[in-house]
């Protein structure tokens, strides 16, 4: 029964259904996301400086989210009492708003559904990062040590790509856009038969039948 409440959910399947209370009311997940990219985030407690820090650089990007159709919802295992407080202190304190909810998982359901209990460390979340596609599907899971604060800009990034993959129909490159051998360009799949390899070596720049790339 423990392997259960702890195991980790697939890249590929649907986010649970969860009903959480938040800072902003009650909410269903992945339900009242529906049509939308959502980045569900946990951290593991409020007033600490590691996450107060994650807490205003994800803030600062809020809107370049919202641009890309993609919501944050953040997670720990504190009280919304807590939660409010804090979102008080970094207003007054720092001066930025956060504008997205934070869920209140006290009892600790919703974490341990997803995985995201650190090991030998309490109660305590990891500092995971789920993105869940408009349709609920889980795309990608990130996870960090407590110790290690999470970069901002690599999840937007992570966002971009795999929207433009998915509209394209293609892949992305190491560091995309900044890539060492193609710079902002895009893969394009490989062939499975010996007439689509040769197509591909005169439709795109290859640098052999089963690595061709272009502009997007």
């Amino acid at each position: 029964m423990e392997t259960k409440e702890f195991s980790i959910p697939l890249i590929g399947e649907k986010l649970p259904e969860l009903k959480v209370q938040t800072t902003h009311g009650v909410k269903v997940l992945p339900n009242d996301y529906k049509g939308k990219w959502l980045v569900l985030f946990s951290h593991p407690a409020d007033f600490t400086p590691v996450c107060t820090s994650e807490f205003v650089a994800f803030s600062k990007r809020f809107e370049e989210f919202q641009k890309l159709n993609c919501d944050l919802v953040g997670l720990s295992i504190d009280q919304v009492f807590s939660h409010i407080k804090w979102v008080e202190w970094i207003k007054e304190n720092l001066n930025v708003t956060i504008q997205f909810p934070i869920i209140a998982d006290d009892t600790g359901a919703v974490a341990k559904r997803l995985g995201m209990i650190h090991p030998g460390k309490g109660t305590n979340t990891v500092r995971a990062v789920f993105l869940v596609d408009p349709k609920g599907i889980i795309r990608l899971m990130l996870y960090y040590p407590q110790e290690l604060g999470r970069n901002m800009d690599e999840i937007l990034r992570i966002v971009k790509a795999i929207q433009i993959a998915d509209d394209n129909g293609v892949a992305m490159p190491a560091n995309w856009p900044e890539n060492e051998i193609i710079k902002d360009e895009v893969i394009i799949g490989p062939a499975s038969d010996e007439k689509t390899a040769k197509e591909r070596l005169e439709k795109y720049d290859c640098f052999d039948w089963w690595f061709c790339h272009k502009k997007l």
